[in-house]
């Protein structure tokens, strides 16, 4: 991956007054106590992922003395996110030293199998979901502080003494999220894959909306603009949390750069700040976000209060057009779009210009300001006119995208979105495209996400449920109860950060076919 841009001086301008809005819409987080079901064996296959063999009852679980070097895992039914109880206990002579002790917390099987010494990844080994724990004296009652991402829990006894062993006599976690699955209406279908998208769809929305829309719940607990703007659109159509949205809208504007560019992701603890990483698709999506909130809520306040910070990222976006109204290629981490390794963003970019364009022409208009709507009608046209010109390969009838000319998905995808192309034009390129079957094709669900839309756009809805139910399917394939970040059907291990044990398996990008499948097919 290239060098992410940051700016260790930058100077942020705080406006406490959207800060107070954004506190005013805090939730109150939703508590679930939930027990193990049942106690499995993971065994490694050659296959990438395990199998997972139930071994006992979890009504049996006191039952099994940890030695040293034993281990016992257990199987919580589904994606959990919360805080973990556990009571211990010993059997044998009275104990003579500590218990010393390992739990691991894995969100799919696969982590299980996984040494996390063997990790030597850019992002950081704290990520991994590992404790080691001495406890002097048992019985205990022992509440860990962290809040872990997990399904499954393994315990292995580092050591006890040759005199008595290890007894787990109860493990409960406090699962937390602002929303409860149970209010939401599953999809009806005849189609098992289709409810089944739909139920992990809500599960990996659910377990991401917290004291804001998460990107993921083990990693990393943030929230990212992009992220946010498809979950949102999940909201509209399930949980209907319109408070979530505005609150996260309202802290993206609460905190900005000096020169009034929203960051691409912010934290909230141990209080909050925007982070120093800036994308320009992510800004620029500020406004398509809080225009597509003000079209689910009707929430004219926020809209009006918000807009010139919608305004402003397009203003900073217009700054890297040429003369000849192509947007300029950038250096280093300096957009999105997808995690291809080597993809060149330029034509996808310019596409995401021209849709913000219009998502924020549309506030103008929704606030009146004429003048305001006439100017980004004319700069998404203007901009529209340079694409299809200079970027459109006339012999290939693809998008092509930087001096290089790479054809890719995203260049194609981004400009069908935009509305740069008709329906019918788009759905040409599109059969184009796939026949091609560019190098650079898409691995992160949030540009398939896209690539399904460009599908729906141009009117390929059979097609598009069939690529749904391959990707999101595939998923689907090798147990996931919530989706993930980074998805390969090619190469199903595949990670950009050095390692799949710090993949994030619940992902807030990834929750969209509950929208699609809602607002498409239902």
């Amino acid at each position: 991956m290239a060098e992410v841009s940051i700016d260790l001086n930058m100077v942020r301008v705080t406006n406490d007054a959207f800060v107070a809005k954004a506190e005013a819409c805090a939730p109150k987080l939703l508590e679930t106590v939930v027990r193990p079901v049942s106690i499995v064996d993971i065994v490694k296959t050659e296959n990438v992922y395990p199998d997972v063999n139930k071994k006992d009852d979890i009504k049996n679980l006191s039952s099994y003395h940890l030695a040293k070097g034993d281990k016992i895992c257990l199987d919580f039914g589904d994606h959990q996110v919360g805080y973990v109880t556990m009571k211990l206990n010993s059997v044998g002579s009275p104990q003579d030293a500590p218990a010393f002790f390992r739990l691991k917390f894995a969100e799919i099987a696969k982590e299980i199998t996984e040494d996390s010494k063997d990790y030597d990844g850019w992002i950081s080994r704290g990520w991994i979901q590992e404790e080691f724990i001495h406890v002097d004296v048992l019985p205990v009652e022992l509440k860990l502080p962290r809040r872990y991402a997990f399904r499954y829990m393994e315990i292995e006894a580092i050591d006890t003494s040759l005199k008595w062993q290890l007894v787990v006599e109860d493990v409960s976690c406090t699962s937390v999220s602002a929303v409860r699955i149970e209010d939401v209406e599953p999809v009806k279908s005849d189609d098992e894959m289709i409810r089944r998208l739909d139920r992990v769809s809500l599960r990996t929305l659910q377990n991401c909306m917290q004291s804001v829309f998460e990107d993921g719940p083990k990693r990393d607990r943030r929230l990212w603009l992009g992220d946010l703007r498809l979950q949102a659109l999940a909201n509209y159509e399930t949980f209907h949390n319109m408070d979530l949205v505005k609150r996260c809208l309202y802290l993206f504007a609460a905190q900005t750069k000096d020169n009034g560019q929203v960051s691409a992701c912010l934290f909230t603890e141990p209080k909050f700040i925007v982070d120093d990483t800036f994308l320009l698709d992510y800004s620029m999506f500020f406004g398509a976000t809080l225009y597509d909130y003000y079209e689910a809520s009707g929430d004219k306040e926020t809209l009006k209060d918000l807009s010139a910070c919608a305004y402003r990222q397009m203003e900073i976006a217009e700054e890297w057009f040429d003369e000849k109204n192509l947007l300029k290629n950038g250096e280093g981490f300096w957009g999105f779009i997808d995690w291809t390794d080597g993809l060149n963003k330029q034509s996808a970019m310019q596409g995401v210009y021209i849709y913000c364009a219009g998502k924020v022409q549309k506030i103008a208009e929704a606030l009146g300001d004429t003048e305001k709507a006439a100017y980004f009608a004319k700069e998404a046209k203007e901009k529209t006119e340079a694409a299809k010109k200079y970027l459109l390969d006339p012999d290939k009838g693809l998008f092509v995208s930087g001096e290089e000319k790479q054809i890719n998905y995203a260049s194609q995808v981004w400009m069908i979105l935009a509305g740069a192309v008709s329906a019918e034009e788009g759905a040409e390129i599109l059969d184009k495209v796939i026949a091609l079957n560019p190098e650079k094709g898409m691995v992160s669900p949030y540009m398939n996400h896209h690539f399904v839309e460009a599908l729906l756009k141009c009117g390929k809805k059979e097609q598009a449920m069939d690529y749904m139910k391959y990707y999101w399917g595939g998923m689907l394939s090798h147990g996931a109860d919530t989706f993930w970040e980074l998805y390969n059907p090619e190469n199903p291990a595949e990670s950009p950060y050095g390692g799949s044990i710090v993949n994030s398996y619940c992902h807030a990008w990834s929750c969209t076919p509950t929208y699609l499948l809602r607002k498409y097919f239902i």
